[in-house]
């Protein structure tokens, strides 16, 4: 599990989702576009829904547990990023399309909060 840090909140995903998510909010970040993220929570945590308002003049930091990259599925990767350019912004789903729950903070080991 990682982190995406930003703006005293945190949010946490499995490492593959959130290099997946990296690479479509610096992809975003680049072009100088702001955009809405939302996403599911942990039911531990209320099993509602969560969404922040995203802008590259905010510093965003991203925390992986695991070493190692994961593969990139371009097709997931071109899901999002075709999510984040909608009205509804970047929805947060898995690969298998379905909507992505966030873990609940300090439940895994290395813990940032």
């Amino acid at each position: 599990m990682g982190s995406i840090i930003y703006d005293g909140t945190t949010v946490q995903f499995d490492d593959r989702l959130l290099t997946h998510l990296q690479i479509v909010i610096i992809q975003k970040f680049q072009r100088n576009e702001s955009f809405l993220m939302s996403w599911k929570d942990s039911p531990t945590i209320g099993d509602g829904r969560a969404a922040i308002w995203l802008t590259p003049s905010i510093p965003i930091y991203f925390k992986f547990l695991g070493s190692r990259l994961p593969e990139i599925n371009r097709d997931w990767l071109a899901s999002l990023a075709e999510s984040s350019d909608s009205s509804q912004g970047l929805i947060v789903v898995g690969e298998d399309g379905k909507l992505a729950t966030s873990m609940p903070h300090g439940k895994y080991p290395g813990s940032l909060t």
